[in-house]
Order: structure tokens, then sequence, then C-alpha cells
């Protein structure tokens, strides 16, 4: 008996011409035809990745605040998602936003591979350690997501750190790696732009992560006149700066990802079968 597998390849194409044209006149040629920008390529990854990231947190902060679950000054970001309805809300966009960023992560996987065959300049184990650490932190970003700290705090705070501190090392290495990629992929401005990030995210997570375990208690509403307030604030507010670093990091990834697109293709493979 003679059966079909189907097997599915993924391809990456990178428009040539660009890396010539980029070469040659030191300048990015303007995309041709009618085609929106946040089409080109593999651009709506990132793009989607921004704007359903962000808001997420906004939305979750506003049903929150509509309700009163938590105060006007500064929550946590996992405060405006630890009660109903807005921890429904929250969990929901949080995951899809989780999955996106994996998506976003292994498309841009691919290109350095693919720049890494054609030129060499980016090591493999570098691109595969960035992308090993890229996936733990989305997986902290489901912790988070599906663990309240209202609920099961080990664990929410266990995922809160996994995504920090893997998320953090990730965008270090990118960072790395969008410098030995040049020319092939983002500008200068871009790798530049995305350093600037990268070291803010960092410089932010110190004082969140200190504050919080000095801190301690974890509540919705604080007073002025609490023990540790002062703290809490720092520690919130570098939360959303950190968070928001993250965000805007992906936007250094448009543009490079105009210049590639994934496909699949299925192979119809034959083979003998009892």
């Amino acid at each position: 008996m003679r059966r079909r597998a189907f097997r599915v390849r993924l391809c990456v194409r990178e428009t040539r011409w660009r890396h010539l044209m980029i070469r040659r006149t030191g300048r990015r040629p303007q995309p041709s035809g009618e085609m929106v920008w946040f089409m080109e390529g593999m651009c709506f990854l990132p793009t989607f990745l921004v704007i359903w990231s962000s808001s997420t947190f906004i939305i979750s902060y506003i049903i929150a605040l509509y309700r009163q679950d938590v105060d006007v000054v500064l929550p946590y970001i996992s405060d405006t998602g630890a009660t109903p309805p807005e921890s429904c809300v929250f969990g929901f966009m949080s995951t899809i936003t989780a999955f996106a960023a994996f998506a976003t992560m292994y498309a841009e996987y691919k290109f350095v591979q693919r720049v890494h065959e054609r030129t060499g300049a980016v090591p493999p184990t570098l691109n595969k350690v960035s992308f090993g650490f890229g996936i733990f932190s989305c997986i902290g970003m489901c912790l988070v997501a599906t663990f309240q700290e209202t609920t099961v705090m080990e664990v929410h705070d266990f995922g809160a750190l996994l995504f920090f501190i893997c998320g953090l090392v990730y965008a270090v290495i990118q960072s790395v790696i969008g410098y030995r990629a040049f020319p092939y992929g983002s500008s200068k401005f871009m790798c530049h732009l995305r350093t600037f990030f990268s070291t803010v995210a960092i410089l932010a997570a110190i004082p969140t992560i200190a504050c919080a375990v000095l801190v301690g208690t974890s509540k919705l509403h604080w007073d002025t006149d609490d023990k540790d307030y002062t703290r809490h604030i720092v520690s919130v507010a570098c939360e959303w700066i950190t968070t928001f670093s993250f965000v805007f990091f992906f936007l250094t990834y448009i543009q490079e990802f105009q210049q590639f697109t994934l496909k699949l293709t299925v192979n119809l493979k034959e083979y003998s079968g009892l």
C-alpha cells in the first residue's frame, strides 16, 4: 500500500535588490507599488505585537480604574488584571501577546539564520541563545496572564521574573546581533535605537525588582501614609517603563521585517506502507 505524507518546509526569501541598493548607495530604497507599509514583507508581525500589547495594558487599566479596583496613580500592571472582569480581559489579551511575541521572535530568528548562511556575519549559537531566551520570556508572560497575583502569587511572581530577566537578555543579544548583521537588516539608527531601549529596560528593571522585594507586601490600594509607599511607587513606575521599553524595542523590527517574507511550502512524499 502506498500512502502520502505531507511535509511542511519553511522558506525565507529576502529582497536582494534592497541589500544591493543599500550597499551601493548607503540608503534604503522606497517601496514600490501601492502596498501599505505594514503589509510589506513580514512587517505586520511586529506592528500587530506593538499595537496589541499596548492595548492589553491600557484596556485592562481602564476597566480596573472604572471599577475602582486599582488606584489612579500607577498601579502595577498585574494589579490591573487581578480581579474579574479585567482579569479575564488581561489574561486573554496577554496570552495572544505572548504568541505574537513568539511568532515575531521566530521570524527574526529565521531571518538572522539566513543572513548567517549568506554572509557569516552572525554566529548561529548567538542567534539560537537569543531565541531560547525569547521563548522563556514568552512562557513567563503566559504564566503572568494565567496565574493572577491574588490567587497564586508565587507562580505569578516567578512568571514575572522569567519574563523580565529573559526578555532583557533577549533584547541585549538582539542589539548585538543588529550590529553584527548590518547592513543586512536594520539601519545604524535602528541599531542605536534598539540599544537605547534595551539599556532603558535594564536600568528600569533593577529598581522594579529591588523595590518590590524590599516592599514585600502586595495590595491593590495604597495610601500616601502607608509604609514603603515611596518604594512602591518607584517599583511601579519602573515596571511601566520596562514594559513599554520592550514594546518600543519591537518597533525597531519593523524596518527589518520589510525585507523578507516567510513562506510555508507543502511537499508530497510518497512512501510504502503496510
